[in-house]
């Protein structure tokens, strides 16, 4: 088939005719240095703080420090492969991670990515990492309770939903043990819950794991690992990432859990990344702007008021300190930010006394406005109790003839003790605690042998769920304790004493 030269200059001419030139405008920059997790590069003089910025091979990065002629990112995988010269370019994005439904029961990476081997994220909506926390405006009082399951903490030191509420001590004392029952302890109470695991483990994690879906805790939680094998950049983002997927539940009213493990490691992490990007070091070498990495992520947890949905993030950031030192600096950082801390002591751990708390240093801000009437009525001199028998037990120590009183009292404060140790994994519920904390403070429990506590305790459970069932949803669904089921609860407790042994 011939073409007449008349025929290629038409399709010619139409082809000039529909041709459309578009400029392409990208900020280019190229690496100077690269080594460590971070990066030094020349040339990108639009870039933005925490803008996302684009490597060769598709690797990431975020944008921390802003120089005269450079700037320094972090680099957010392992740096393999890039070398000075590389040519980087910025993509115009602030840090974001998927959220929604799809995140639930899984486990992801500081990054939102999945790494549970159950497949891709089936959600399309992202959140930026960081955002300016919501203002006294938008907030409402902390004043529903947020049941921990655990006595000593339920009763003594009570958290509430919106609360931040600080976890410290050793290692090994149990920190991590407390969250995870707290977790454990959501089920069925419609709050959503999230751990962020920051430089542990990759086995532990999956010890966690392994536990929560043993207890039925994975179909309301969400883990976000940045293990310690991971980039310095993801356990500094971990926590930002995770409260980020959390907001997303909040915002749609609804009430969450997120527990921070630990902001020590998470502190360590952002140091490394200062220190390369010779930010001038501060106290113990942390930079200046610590105590503001900790603040704008623990501020982020709220209640919201009303108008706003009335959702709500409960944080329960963990620190370990060393040698019990509670003034070191990070240590004291979290300390004045939170609304209170749970302070585990390695002396009681030792002793057996598990949760190893310690009442007289933990502190709950929030106090008894987040507890219901009736734990509030059974708890209020609980503290004074045992903070009361310690004095005594030491005194006793020294002296050798005590007067009834002091023995009557020495003998409560063992058993008051006693109550309040619990095994890991099993969280009780709220009446229960009354119930066990009530019979203490009127004195049932004096002639109860202490090594036979236990037993009386899980019988003496039984026994009114069985008989007085109707007794217990009564104190729940008033939340106090009246002169009617006072009289109630007393006679079921004598009751119970008559046959019990």
């Amino acid at each position: 088939m011939k073409l007449s030269a008349s025929e290629i200059s038409s399709v010619l001419a139409q082809q000039i005719k529909d041709f459309k030139s578009s400029a392409e405008k990208s900020n280019v920059g190229n690496i100077i240095e690269v080594g460590d997790g971070i990066c030094k590069i020349h040339g990108l003089s639009g870039a933005s703080m925490a803008e996302m910025v684009e490597f060769p091979g598709g690797k990431t990065g975020v944008v921390l420090n802003l120089e005269e002629d450079t700037i320094g990112a972090m680099l957010l995988e392992e740096n393999q492969g890039l070398k000075e010269g590389d040519e980087v370019r910025t993509t115009g994005k602030i840090m974001e991670v998927p959220v929604g439904e799809a995140l639930v029961g899984r486990v992801v990476s500081a990054l939102g990515q999945p790494i549970d081997g159950k497949g891709k994220l089936a959600t399309k909506k992202n959140r930026l990492v960081e955002v300016k926390a919501p203002g006294i405006v938008e907030r409402q009082p902390v004043d529903t309770p947020l049941q921990t399951g655990i006595k000593a903490i339920d009763s003594m030191i009570p958290v509430g939903r919106g609360q931040r509420e600080l976890i410290i001590g050793d290692r090994q004392t149990g920190k991590t043990a407390i969250a995870i029952d707290t977790i454990i302890n959501q089920k069925g109470k419609d709050c959503l819950c999230f751990y962020v695991a920051i430089g542990q483990k990759a086995s532990t994690v999956a010890k966690t794991v392994a536990k929560l879906e043993e207890f039925g805790a994975m179909e309301h939680t969400t883990i976000v690992a940045a293990n310690a094998s991971n980039p310095a950049a993801q356990q500094f983002l971990a926590p930002f990432a995770g409260v980020a997927m959390a907001e997303e539940f909040m915002h749609a009213g609804k009430d969450v859990l997120i527990v921070y493990d630990d902001l020590s490691k998470h502190a360590a992490a952002y140091r490394q990344i200062s220190l390369l990007l010779r930010r001038p070091p501060g106290r113990e070498a942390y930079p200046g702007d610590i105590f503001y990495l900790h603040s704008r992520l623990l501020e982020r947890a709220v209640r919201m008021n009303d108008k706003l949905g009335g959702g709500s993030i409960t944080a329960l950031p963990v620190i370990e300190t060393q040698a019990n030192d509670v003034s070191a600096y990070i240590p004291t950082n979290v300390i004045s930010i939170t609304d209170g801390q749970i302070y585990l002591e390695t002396d009681l751990f030792y002793k057996g006394i598990r949760p190893a708390v310690n009442a007289g240093l933990s502190v709950s801000r929030v106090g008894g406005a987040a507890q219901t009437k009736a734990m509030k009525g059974v708890s209020g001199n609980l503290r004074l109790s045992l903070a009361q028998f310690r004095e005594m037990e030491a005194f006793s120590q020294i002296g050798s003839d005590l007067d009834e009183a002091t023995k009557k009292q020495i003998e409560r404060g063992k058993r008051i003790v006693e109550i309040l140790k619990q095994p890991q994994y099993s969280p009780l519920a709220v009446i229960n605690q009354i119930e066990i904390i009530f019979a203490a403070n009127e004195g049932y429990l004096d002639d109860v042998k202490v090594e036979k506590l236990e037993k009386f305790e899980n019988n003496f459970y039984e026994f009114m769920h069985a008989n007085y069932a109707k007794l217990e949803k009564e104190i729940e669904a008033s939340g106090k304790i009246d002169e009617k089921s006072e009289k109630e609860l007393k006679a079921a407790i004598e009751d119970f004493k008559k046959g019990w042994e």
